[in-house]
């Protein structure tokens, strides 16, 4: 029988890649991996590094097809995720027939942790039924966790809950019964719209990267500056992977 592993390989730092993610990544007889163009050329050579690092010494392949493309402003952004998924499930479908043999083992790497808005897992869950694959789950490092950590805070205050939600979920309005909001897949700066209220922030970009970014403060006194970083940064790299935590005072 035919495996794929999906392996969380942290969110950007080959170090945080954990024990078990290594031992995996050693048993691995071909990766497969989705690229979104040549302005992610750093996301391509970070999961090689990771490759590098923590595949051993024994042979493997990487196989690679471009990622199918993605409407940034659907009018029903559910079945626009829905027909994304159908073609990545597709793909995947197809690299996997052509290059995987019985009794191989198939790897996608997932950056953070594949359990957090992430495809991959309701994806390879699709192909398995369908091909009859075994199939794996090892976690991760996600973003949420990075951020916490190089900003030296806990996502939660005393006794109360934390929210995870999406910048397009947030512009909807502040989540009820929360004082504490994790954000991700923000492409809006939806956080500006709350700068006039006593809210704190902790923003990350890059998280584990050489070109990680991090800005903390009353959002009132940094949200424009994290507005003209972040438009720099994506200008300058092409592309931003960022995250936020807000909490009200």
């Amino acid at each position: 029988m035919k495996t794929l592993l999906i392996i969380g390989i942290g969110a950007g730092d080959p170090d945080f890649v954990t024990l078990q993610a290594a031992k995996a990544l050693a048993t691995v007889d071909v990766f497969f991996m989705l690229e979104k163009g040549a302005t992610r050329d750093a996301m391509v050579e970070l999961r090689r590094e990771v490759c590098r690092r923590h595949a051993g010494d024994r042979p493997y392949r990487v196989v690679e097809a471009p990622s199918p493309p993605r409407e940034r402003r659907p009018a029903d952004y559910t079945a626009c995720v829905d027909d994304l998924n159908r073609a990545k499930q597709g793909t995947f479908e197809r690299m996997i027939a052509d290059n995987l043999a019985e009794g191989q083992v198939g790897a996608i790497l997932a950056w953070g942790d594949p359990s957090l808005y992430d495809s991959t897992i309701r994806n390879v869950e699709a192909i398995a039924a369908r091909q009859g694959l075994a199939y794996e789950v090892i976690p991760g490092i996600s973003a949420v966790q990075a951020l916490a950590a190089r900003h030296r805070i806990t996502l939660n205050s005393v006794a109360q809950p934390v929210e995870i939600t999406t910048g397009r979920r947030l512009a909807e309005g502040w989540p009820a019964g929360v004082d504490s909001v994790v954000v991700m897949l923000d492409g809006e700066d939806t956080w500006r719209r709350f700068a006039g209220e006593e809210i704190d922030i902790w923003w990350g970009a890059y998280l584990g990267t050489p070109d990680e970014i991090l800005i903390a403060g009353q959002l009132k006194d940094v949200s424009d500056q994290i507005h003209r970083v972040r438009t720099e940064a994506r200008e300058r790299h092409g592309w931003i992977m960022d995250t936020y935590l807000l909490r009200r005072r």
